[in-house]
């Protein structure tokens, strides 16, 4: 699995950054335009998309990873 890549606020936007990264891929005006660069990226990785909200708590995290599928519930 690869790295996580997260869509977080910046005071000029939303940057698209992988996790262990120190600086971002791209940085986009609005958030939706972030997130339209960030989940084929997370695809491509086999990773996970996380985006924050403006400030800064985690909004939502799509798996783009092999999920088990015999989960129970």
């Amino acid at each position: 699995m690869g790295k996580n890549v997260h869509v977080t606020p910046r005071p000029n936007g939303f940057a698209v950054i992988s996790a262990g990264a120190q600086r971002a891929s791209v940085i986009m005006p609005t958030q939706a335009q972030a997130i339209a660069v960030a989940r084929p990226q997370a695809a491509r990785n086999g990773s996970e998309l996380v985006i924050h909200r403006p400030n800064g708590q985690i909004r939502a995290s799509d798996s783009h990873g092999r999920d088990p599928r015999n989960i129970p519930g």
